[in-house]
């Protein structure tokens, strides 16, 4: 019988593992001893020659002997072709007990669908069922010593009961050099079709079914057989075998203790007995006992397959499932728990601490306060924030702001035209900031300040805002040219870049497709006009060219882009200087660059030499 000790692991327990070390059947200590005890013989009887029987001469040589072959034994590579080897010879032992047949599920199926009470009925259920056994029983006789000991011939399978005289007969008739286990399963074929045509099995489809079932049964035979006819190749078992043998035959002279007056390296002691060298013939020898072991698990071995229990086991259970139990259903009552609607098996006193309450997921212990002091505490700490926030966008490729308090938080929305040219209550601009932003916007309703900090981040998959501004001024790619803002009070300009804004677009929207062309000629003129008398500052360009632009050189441009994360570092002042230089006020001028239209994509292509913008690097 298969050594079975999982009761003795079910618990982790201290020396649990070393209890196991004291059983002898199926044990290492079973397998190897043999092997070991003439090990240990040669090696004794090779140190007691170089210790009383040689002279010193020939001690001399016996040394240059044992450091030569303790050195080239190392070479031979026993772990790399033991590990290969044993993985393949489990990988097949656990796929060979995934094929042992089961009658299982065809003696459900014959139960159920064969139908009839009678003695009829009755004998054919089991004559089916016996069909089965005598196939699986065929095979094990082909394929397990033990199973051929107890049916070495057909007499013994029809005294045993599988076979009748009649079905014997027309066995041996049947002349075939191959093994004959197929013939049990045309005949299950045959009687249940015989059984579909008499009616006993009502339905075409429950024929299918056991055909098909049959059929799996037959697969699982086969199975075994091909694992029987094609085993591990020869060459590589001889491979593994001479590797450990030759390996530890070196190890025989070469792990001798040599004389320590002699001061050869890694022999400075002398302990008689190499410990570690029978631990390693242990641990090797070991692991090749267990894939000679488990290389056939069909023999006589401690952990091979006990088969002729399953074959005993298969014939009972099958034949009284069909006969006994056949329509043999208990009566109905009701249960225990019909009018509780809180189901509760009861504990018993050793299984009380086994009574836990239900998995409702890792969340479920959170409480609201918890969440709600996680949010405070981001909320209070901006430079937490901020760095979360960085992380964040340079993860999107998306830009970072250089002062979360004077910058507002871009968020991504649609990228209309609204999105890039107006203030959104969602901007959180500093608060000391935004209110001289408001006091300040009434005083300078003239002064055109364009603030960075209007312009969004958009959506890569929104229409970009070339297609929105090109959707009111066809010919007409808008640029914006930002002139560079003093530290003074910037924040007058938000009221007026909105209002300028929005009586644009009002004013856009309600034209027809002509007059929209005509509004923009008009409306850049203007500011064309307007920016001729301004002064020359240094400007930095955001924005990219669409091909419209590259087509359209005798028209002015006006294009509107996402800036990258360097320009809007760089370009935005921080709030200190802001703050220091408040009362040095300046006009901010939004230039339309439309003098020379020829410049439209030259412009852009000088902007990247231009000189470093005389910016405050506080915000850096």
């Amino acid at each position: 019988m298969t050594v079975t000790y999982s009761s003795k692991v079910a618990n982790a327990t201290f020396f649990g593992f070393h209890r196991l070390l004291l059983r002898w059947r199926g044990s290492i200590y079973k397998l190897l001893y043999r092997e070991f005890l003439v090990f240990v013989l040669l090696y004794s009887i090779f140190s007691f020659i170089y210790r009383w029987v040689l002279t010193d001469p020939q001690k001399r040589f016996f040394e240059k002997l044992s450091i030569y072959c303790d050195r080239y034994a190392e070479q031979i590579p026993v772990t790399f072709v033991l590990g290969f080897y044993v993985t393949l010879v489990v990988n097949r032992w656990w796929n060979q007990f995934q094929n042992l047949p089961w009658p299982d599920r065809l003696m459900f199926l014959i139960s159920s669908y064969v139908q009839g009470q009678d003695e009829q009925g009755r004998l054919l259920r089991r004559t089916l069922m016996r069909y089965v056994n005598l196939t699986s029983l065929l095979i094990f006789r082909s394929v397990s010593t033990a199973v051929y000991k107890r049916f070495p011939t057909i007499d013994h399978v029809v005294d045993a009961g599988f076979m009748t005289i009649e079905e014997r007969k027309i066995f041996e008739n049947l002349k075939s050099p191959h093994l004959k286990y197929w013939i049990p399963v045309v005949w299950f074929t045959n009687l249940a079709s015989k059984a579909r045509k008499e009616g006993r099995i009502q339905d075409s489809m429950d024929l299918q079914i056991i055909l098909t079932e049959m059929n799996k049964f037959r697969t699982w035979c086969s199975t075994l057989f091909g694992y029987d006819w094609v085993g591990i190749p020869l060459v590589y078992t001889q491979v593994v075998t001479l590797a450990v043998y030759t390996f530890f035959s070196a190890c025989i002279i070469g792990r001798q203790f040599l004389d320590p007056a002699q001061g050869y390296p890694g022999h400075d002691l002398d302990l008689y007995v190499p410990i570690f060298t029978l631990l390693q013939f242990i641990f090797y020898s070991g692991w090749l006992k267990v894939a000679e072991q488990l290389i056939n698990p069909f023999g006589e071995d401690d952990d091979d397959f006990e088969v002729n229990w399953c074959i005993d086991r298969n014939l009972q259970v099958s034949l009284m499932a069909v006969d006994e139990m056949h329509m043999n259903i208990p009566h109905m009552t009701k249960d225990i728990y019909w009018n509780d609607s809180d189901v509760r098996p009861p504990y018993t006193r050793a299984a009380a601490d086994y009574c836990i309450p239900s998995f409702l997921g890792s969340t479920t212990d959170m409480s609201l306060s918890e969440i709600l002091q996680s949010e405070d505490n981001n909320t209070n700490n901006p430079r937490v924030q901020a760095t979360v926030l960085g992380r964040m966008r340079r993860l999107l490729s998306v830009q970072e702001p250089m002062d979360l308090h004077m910058r507002p938080a871009f968020k991504r929305h649609s990228s209309d035209i609204s999105s890039f040219l107006r203030f959104n209550p969602d901007h959180n601009f500093h608060a000391r900031v935004e209110e001289n932003m408001q006091t300040n916007s009434k005083q300078h309703f003239n002064t055109h300040f364009f603030p960075l900090s209007t312009v969004k981040e958009v959506n890569s998959t929104s229409p970009s805002p070339e297609t929105s501004i090109n959707t009111l001024c066809p010919n007409n790619i808008p640029s914006v040219v930002i002139s560079e803002p003093h530290l003074g009070d910037f924040s007058d300009s938000g009221s007026v870049v909105q209002e300028h804004t929005e009586r644009t677009l009002s004013e856009e929207s309600s034209l027809k497709s002509a007059e929209v062309q005509q509004h923009c000629d008009k409306h850049l003129g203007e500011e064309v006009n307007r920016a001729e008398g301004i002064t020359n500052r240094e400007y930095r360009r955001f924005g990219r060219f669409s091909p419209a632009s590259k087509m359209k050189r005798n028209q002015p441009s006006f294009q509107l882009s996402r800036q990258n994360s360097v320009s809007s570092t760089n370009s935005f002042p921080s709030p200190k200087d802001v703050l220091s230089r408040k009362d040095h006020s300046t006009d901010q001028t939004l230039q339309f660059d439309s003098t020379h239209p020829q410049q439209t994509s030259e412009t852009v292509d000088s902007s990247s030499q231009e000189k470093e913008p005389r910016w405050p690097k506080a915000a850096l």
